[in-house]
């Protein structure tokens, strides 16, 4: 009698068990499957209209390209002096970047600009010079401050007013280059650099 009892038991005891089983399995599998979805794509950006901002202010130009949703902008000088825009109601835009039309509202909209009393450059926007190498680049027209960064940064450069007045030369995106020493296509080999310069508007004597 006694053994029937113990019998009886350990059945209902394996029963339960095995009822309670499937539960737990089925509720770790529903949290595998949620953990294991791909996340939603967001490679389908969104679009706006992008608007024509040439001949604008840069300021309007930027207000404007906000308000139709594009907020990624960047400006630089279209003259390739290396200018700032530090105060951009001063600057007018000559050229933008991508045109008008529609575009992802995440993309960086470029704005190519002038002061707003200069002309915009005839042929597009004026690239800076590349970095020079072994050989000294031709610098002439460019403002000292481009050409500056154009060389190694451990070069020894001094910058001369050329026009005989002897004037310091501080704010050297206002100056342009008239001549470099050693010459446009010399060997540069750590040699110290002299630049001469006038200040834009002024002729090279």
């Amino acid at each position: 009698m006694r053994t029937r009892t113990t019998t009886a038991a350990a059945a209902l005891l394996l029963a339960a068990l095995t009822a309670c089983g499937p539960t737990a399995d089925t509720s770790t599998d529903s949290t595998k499957t949620a953990d294991n979805e791909a996340p939603a794509s967001d490679s389908d950006a969104e679009t706006a209209a992008l608007p024509n901002f040439v001949g604008k202010g840069l300021q309007s130009a930027q207000d404007e390209a906000q308000a139709a949703g594009f907020y990624t902008l960047d400006s630089h000088d279209a003259l390739g002096r290396g200018r700032m825009q530090a105060l951009d109601r001063n600057w007018k835009v000559c050229s933008q970047t991508p045109a008008p039309g529609n575009h992802p509202t995440d993309t960086t909209v470029e704005f190519g600009t002038v002061k707003i009393e200069e002309d915009c450059p005839a042929g597009g926007d004026q690239d800076e010079p590349e970095a020079a190498g072994d050989t000294m680049p031709n610098l002439k027209g460019k403002s000292v401050k481009v050409a500056r960064q154009t060389l190694d940064s451990s070069t020894s450069l001094t910058v001369k007013d050329s026009s005989g007045q002897d004037r310091m030369v501080l704010l050297e995106s206002n100056w342009q280059v008239c001549g470099t020493d050693p010459v446009a296509g010399e060997k540069l080999d750590g040699q110290p650099v002299t630049i001469s310069a006038v200040k834009f508007g002024e002729d090279c004597s």
